[in-house]
Parts: structure tokens; sequence; C-alpha cells
């Protein structure tokens, strides 16, 4: 009927729910309509097509009228000749009254109850103040239920919130924990670095101190024969230490395993001098390619390349040997002639 069907749509029911109630239900009113949306709420609507439409006024029950099936219904009352006057269903067990099928079926899957029996008790309509005590039942049921589920979905999103920020600390954390353990590692390379460039620098020190000494002694020893006076001796001891020998400490420490050689080539020519960082395996001849790169007035199978400290002119066969070969690890100063 259009006016229950108005009735439903306005209380906000599905349409298509509402066109499922008034068909199985017959359109026998607004309270059973209500009913069956009521008890099939949680269930998909069906195809409407296969919903066959229930006569009003009769209960949805086929009557078979074999003579055996006659008479039992005639036992129980409910048979009066060969009519059937059905207008409700009863459950033997519990003996509670439903208007129709449906409203029994859900009975027996809530219940397990599993024997009914057909009824003359006819259930008597709703008044308009019950019919609106049942709505407003029916609406109070139905806000509790979404309140409920609205909490449940705020519990779940909050779990999950805490889920996700719980990750995005822990993602954080191992960040930090990275970037600390590369500043730690780089901070150490450069504190090993140090090291060996005060061990470099004090070992070319001390060559400058033994060539002042050497030249000194030498001078000392020439002026004597000038004078025809007797030789100084050479102090420390009978031999004195060549330059090659106080030498060693820098070819040692130069010797270690360093992955990357620093340099600085001078020009004899004088002018700005330029730096670069080479590997430690590379050969003199790239020094002089990298220099020939940057000036092309450098002839890279002419050049001729020196070492002050300690004083050392590099030959054409030191040019396929490598800086750490040479002893030129971890940094060295070179001078160029064109």
């Amino acid at each position: 009927m259009a006016g229950d069907k108005d009735t439903l749509l306005s209380m906000g029911f599905d349409p298509a729910r509402v066109e499922w109630a008034l068909k199985a239900t017959g359109n026998r009113g607004l309270q059973p309509a209500m009913d069956h949306i009521l008890e099939h709420e949680g269930q998909a609507v069906p195809d409407l097509g296969g919903v066959s439409e229930q006569p009003a006024g009769r209960a949805p029950m086929d009557v078979d009228e074999d003579d055996e099936d006659a008479e039992a219904l005639k036992s129980l009352g409910v048979l009066k000749g060969n009519a059937v006057e059905a207008k409700s269903i009863k459950c033997s067990l519990c003996g509670k009254v439903f208007k129709n099928t449906a409203l029994a079926n859900f009975h027996a899957e809530k219940s397990g109850h599993d024997q009914f029996e057909e009824s003359t008790e006819e259930i008597k309509p709703l008044t308009e103040e019950e019919k609106k005590q049942r709505l407003e039942e029916l609406r109070e049921k139905m806000a509790e239920k979404r309140a409920k589920k609205a909490v449940e979905e705020a519990k779940e999103h909050k779990a999950n919130e805490a889920l996700r920020r719980k990750a995005g600390k822990d993602m954080n954390k191992i960040k930090e924990d990275m970037k600390l353990k590369e500043a730690l590692k780089e901070a150490e390379a450069k504190k090993r670095e140090k090291i060996e460039d005060a061990k470099a620098k004090a070992a070319i020190k001390a060559q400058i101190e033994a060539d002042k000494k050497a030249r000194a002694e030498k001078a000392a020893r020439e002026k004597a024969l000038r004078d025809g006076q007797p030789l100084p001796e050479a102090s420390g001891s009978a031999n004195p230490p060549r330059p090659a020998a106080v030498a060693a400490p820098t070819s040692g420490v130069a010797g270690k395993d360093f992955k990357e050689t620093r340099l600085q080539i001078r020009l004899s020519t004088g002018g700005q001098p330029y730096t670069t960082t080479l590997s430690s395996d590379a050969s003199l001849r790239e020094v002089a390619e990298f220099l020939g790169g940057q000036l092309h007035t450098i002839d890279v199978d002419t050049v001729t390349l020196a070492q002050h400290f300690p004083r050392k002119v590099f030959a054409r066969a030191d040019f396929e040997k490598s800086l750490k070969e040479l002893g030129l690890t971890p940094s060295a100063v070179l001078i160029a002639t064109p």
C-alpha cells in the first residue's frame, strides 16, 4: 500500500528492503512490514522477482488435502469440513503465535524449536498507539545499534592510529640510529686520518732536521779542511745517518693501506698550486695526466715530477709505479717542471 510504503521510506529504510517487506508480507499493513525489515536487516535483499506475494488475510502455508492430513487437522480443531481457517502459526514447544511463516522461521532459527502447527488464533492488529510505540522502539533500537557501531569503529580507528604512530616512531628511531652510526664512523675515519697526517708531518720534519744537520756538519768539515784544522767528529755516531735512512719512517707511514692519496702539485715556474685526490693504486703517470688536463702547456711524456722532502726526482720508470709504491700516501707535495 502506498501509505505504508511512504511511512517506511520516511523512517529512513532502504527502498529495496521496503519493497521486499511489503511483497513478502502481502501488503498486510505497516506492522508486518516493519517486523520483516527488523528480522531481516542483516540479510542481503533477494531478487524480488523470486519472492511470491502472499495474499492478504491468509497465512502463507499450503494445506495438503489428503484425507490423512485432513483427519489430523480436524483432530487439532483447525479443519471444519474441507476448509482450513488458519490465521496464525503456533510453536508447539513454547506456545508463541506468529502471523506468518517468515516470523515462525526466524523464531526457529533463534530458538532451535522445530515443531509448529497452524492455529485459528487471530493476532489482533496493533492500535495506533501501539504502532507508534513499536515504531519508537524500532528507532531506538536502530539508534542504539548505530551508536554501538560508531563506538566500535572509534575503538578500531584509535587502535589503528596507535599502531601507525608506533610504526612511525620505530622507523624514526631506526633512521636516527643509522645517522648516529654513520656520524661515528665518519668521525673515527677523520680521527685516523688526522693521526696519520700528523705522523707523516713528523717524519717530514725529522727529515728536514736531518738534512740541516748533515749540511751543517758538511760545512764544518769543509771549513776545517780549508783551515788545516782537525776534522770535527760527526755527532751521534761514527756513521751519520743518510737521508735515505731518515726517509724510512715516511715510507713506512705512507706505505700503509690508504685507499686515497691527497696531492698538492706546484709548478717550478711558480703560480697557483693544484690539488687533487687520487686512488693510492693510481700511477704517477695519472698525476702527470691530471696536470696536463689542467695546463695545456704540460707534456705528459716530458714533464718532470720531484719531491722536496725527502729530496727525490722521479725517473720515467717511476711513472708506471703506484703512489703507494712510491711512498706518497696518504698525502704529498710534488714539484712539476714542464
